[in-house]
């Protein structure tokens, strides 16, 4: 039995899974996908160049050899969901990006590709680890898509921030870069009467956070460096001996993320020298800015505005992963717009588009494939 894309998408959601653990999603992906070419009698190619996820493969049998690439990201978060639906989900994680609902759309369209013998070749990318972990950088690094001559790429992302069915895109840069940022100050403890033993952790941290408000920068240029986590110490009558610092930087190009880690660098040599703490600056899951291609974006909005509300949404400081496979291929995402006058938000535990956010993402996708 071939289920319904609505259908996936409530088993999606009923056990997601995180980064790279997306075992049973891969396997009913997996197991449905066989079940469509087995019916249809079509030949769809399945791989795994990662441990989870899959990429299908669907030639059309003539001899154009360009490919066509959509991507679906499969991950969820650790987020306990916070909906009375029946399709709740079953652990304590949760589809809160919607990717539930990218999954189903993607598996939309490979249902619709098949069933009418679309004549174009297509890989259908359905992606692990997008929320962290950089699951689209491993793609690209395992080299398993350059057996295709890939000459275009598109993705979608749902959000509530827009009225449904509104499609809202940018030219050129459309999601910023993000780099995350890991702080660990080391000094040593003693009791707190008797301060002069000790090399006080929390005194860095909290110079180091004086001097990051310090930093010029030109507010012509997006740029965020948030800090999501601080701790520090270990008990009410002891210095701290540690203390930790946890964030995000955004900003429109991974270059501008660069120069701005080796700055943190100086300042930490600079509060080493005063305090005598010593630190340690780690980076952790780094991704590049999601740039549309403009003439993909030229060539599309005018079609896309015939059957959608389209707006030019400028530059958001979300990050994407799929903007390692917008730095190797022409590339065009879009946001599609799911409110039907709720608005939760991303990664919040209510967020929830209506099934029928799919059949508008398979109109989408359908759109991008038509030109």
């Amino acid at each position: 039995m071939i289920p319904t894309p609505y259908e996936l998408r409530h088993a999606l959601h009923s056990y997601p899974e995180l980064a790279f653990e997306e075992i049973k999603t891969t396997q009913l992906l997996e197991s449905s996908i066989d079940e469509i070419a087995r019916f249809y009698q079509v030949d769809l190619k399945i791989y795994k160049p990662l441990s989870t996820g899959l990429v299908v493969e669907y030639s059309y049998g003539e001899n154009n050899d360009e490919y066509i690439l959509f991507r679906a990201d499969i991950d969820a978060l650790n987020i306990k969901e916070q909906t009375d639906i029946k399709f709740k989900s079953k652990n304590e994680y949760m589809h809160a990006c919607g990717h539930d609902v990218h999954t189903s759309i993607l598996y939309g369209l490979l249902l619709d590709v098949v069933k009418n013998r679309i004549k174009k070749n297509i890989i259908f990318l359905f992606q692990p680890a997008e929320e962290s972990k950089g699951g689209a950088e491993k793609i690209i690094e395992s080299k398993f898509l350059d057996r295709y001559n890939i000459k275009k790429a598109f993705a979608l992302h749902v959000t509530d921030e827009y009225p449904f069915g509104t499609v809202a895109t940018t030219r050129g840069v459309m999601f910023a870069s993000s780099m995350e940022i890991i702080v660990t100050f080391e000094g040593e403890a003693s009791h707190l009467a008797f301060p002069q033993y000790s090399k006080n952790a929390l005194n860095a941290l909290r110079l180091f956070l004086d001097c990051l408000d310090k930093i010029p920068r030109d507010p012509m240029i997006p740029f965020i460096f948030g800090i999501g986590k601080v701790s520090a110490g270990r008990a009410i009558n002891i210095v701290p001996d540690e203390a930790k610092l946890e964030g995000s930087v955004r900003s429109v190009s991974s270059e501008i993320n660069l120069e701005y880690f080796q700055t943190l660098k100086n300042i930490l040599e600079g509060i080493l020298l005063i305090t005598k703490v010593s630190y340690k600056l780690d980076r952790g899951s780094f991704y590049v800015e999601v740039e549309n291609d403009k003439e993909l974006y030229d060539n599309y909005v005018t079609v896309l505005s015939q059957k959608f509300d389209v707006v030019d949404c400028g530059m958001k400081m979300t990050a994407e992963d799929f903007g390692f496979i917008s730095k190797k291929y022409p590339s065009l995402m879009c946001w599609l717009g799911t409110s039907k006058g709720k608005k939760f938000g991303l990664h919040s535990p209510k967020f929830l588009p209506d099934d029928d956010s799919i059949d508008l993402g398979i109109k989408l996708f359908k759109t991008f494939l038509e030109m």
